[in-house]
């Protein structure tokens, strides 16, 4: 993985324009290395193909910054999706499953070699072993389109209600949140899986520009708005990546989003214990979303407190951020 990120024939595809042809068969670069250091080391060679409309997939192994213990800093990755969501026509996707996966490949597959867009693709691996579910039906639109409901909270209950928004390996630390506010708050979630929020942000930028442009017909309303249009409920985001990355959708869940994610630096410890220093673990979502709740009165601020002490979260702990 580091040698063909490092040089050698990484580089030669990535500088080299487009996939090519060996005895008239078309052949399809994929090209896997350490998330971590794609952008860091390569990054002139990443704008390069871009330039040259490049097509072709890159996927950044042992991706997010918790997913990768005991091998240093150097290995933690927590902001390639900050850096791809700058290229243009790069789409940037932070899948959680093999089933997202093989959707995000298969519609590459045809975007770029029968549509012949001039687009070229950024999927983030984990390198955390995890059941891989079926997939719900009719997921494949949200999958591409950057985000789908993948459980429901059961309908009709009275109680306060909030979304969950989960990418990569921590939309499992979604999941496992929603089962303990259930259970132990009695709020009920609905989870999403987030694969892409860049493809959420430039279908709403694309959506504001047609509005901006075209004032005298019916607006556009942006997937991401169309998703959770209908109630008001609170929304948490949590990835292992920087707060940055959710936060991309902010202004269009206005006074919603709450993100959780990976900023600063971390330790090389256990993925449990990295997960509770960044606050991205399921203790931790259960905490921001009762706290969301409590903000609009929804519950009690004394259940907040209640729950820091119960599910064993330090409030004195130091901030991620700075240490």
């Amino acid at each position: 993985e580091e040698g063909i990120n490092e040089g050698g024939s990484y580089c030669s595809w990535i500088a080299s324009g487009t996939s090519y042809s060996t005895h008239g068969v078309q052949t399809i670069p994929f090209y896997i290395y350490y998330s971590m250091f794609g952008f860091q080391r390569i990054g002139d060679l990443i704008w390069a193909a871009a330039d040259q409309r490049t097509r072709g997939f890159l996927l950044g192994a042992t991706s997010g910054r918790t997913t990768l213990n005991g091998e240093g800093l150097q290995h933690e990755d927590g902001h390639s999706h900050v850096l791809a969501s700058v290229v243009p026509n790069l789409l940037a996707f932070d899948p959680a499953f093999a089933f997202e996966v093989a959707v995000i490949i298969r519609d590459g597959l045809k975007r770029m070699y029968t549509d012949r867009e001039d687009i070229f693709y950024y999927i983030t691996l984990y390198n955390e072993n995890y059941p891989m579910p079926p997939m719900p039906a009719g997921a494949e639109e949200g999958i591409l389109k950057g985000a789908y409901k993948l459980k429901s909270s059961p309908e009709g209950e009275d109680r306060p209600r909030i979304h969950l928004l989960g990418s990569g390996s921590l939309l499992r630390e979604a999941v496992r949140a929603q089962e303990i506010l259930r259970e132990k708050y009695g709020v009920a979630a609905d989870v999403w899986s987030v694969t892409s929020y860049k493809e959420l942000r430039r279908d709403a930028l694309e959506s504001d520009r047609w509005n901006l442009l075209h004032s005298d017909q019916e607006p556009r309303k942006p997937y991401v708005v169309q998703i959770f249009e209908g109630d008001d409920w609170p929304i948490v985001a949590v990835s292992d990546y920087m707060k940055l990355v959710p936060d991309m959708i902010s202004r269009w869940l206005p006074g919603r989003l709450l993100s959780l994610g990976t900023d600063g630096f971390g330790r090389s410890d256990t993925r449990e214990a990295l997960r509770r220093f960044f606050e991205v673990d399921a203790e931790c979502v259960v905490i921001a979303a009762l706290w969301q709740l409590a903000q609009r009165g929804k519950v009690d601020r004394g259940v907040v407190k209640r729950a820091i002490e119960e599910l064993g979260v330090d409030p004195g702990k130091l901030d991620p951020l700075i240490s």
